[in-house]
């Protein structure tokens, strides 16, 4: 009897310290959108998230028209761009479509790291256990 209280006891402060531990989030998110209204509600919804969950990795992926998010010359959000990569978010721009859009890699970001092809790179963050979300409306 006093081994069932005991691994009572024991299983029942595990489960109450794993409660208080906060998940660790990792989120890929894929944005093809050139819509600035896209882009926009992206830039609100990252706060959310951030104010949800303080300690999540979060990594964009901007591929095709969503490459617009990124450029100098056409980006509405430059500043939240800004201000969430200093809060950890990781915004990546795609080779392929920099070179496929005959885009001008100088005009990409300076908060914006490069990843060779997009899809490849989301695929490899899911295939590391990362959750997927497509962002948009």
């Amino acid at each position: 009897m006093k081994t069932w209280i005991l691994l009572l006891a024991i299983l029942g402060g595990s489960i109450a310290h794993a409660q208080e531990q906060p998940r660790q989030h990792h989120i890929v998110m894929q944005l093809t959108s050139g819509d600035t209204l896209v882009h926009k509600n992206l830039m609100k919804q990252f706060g959310n998230m951030l104010e949800a969950a303080p300690t999540m990795k979060l990594e964009v992926v901007c591929h095709g028209p969503g490459m617009d998010l990124l450029m100098r010359d056409r980006s509405t959000v430059q500043k939240k761009v800004k201000e969430f990569a200093a809060r950890g978010i990781v915004f990546t721009a795609c080779e392929n479509t920099i070179r496929e859009r005959d885009l001008d890699r100088n005009k990409v970001l300076p908060e914006a790291g490069f990843v060779k092809a997009g899809i490849i790179h989301i695929v490899e963050r899911q295939e590391e256990g990362w959750s997927y979300i497509k962002a948009g409306f």
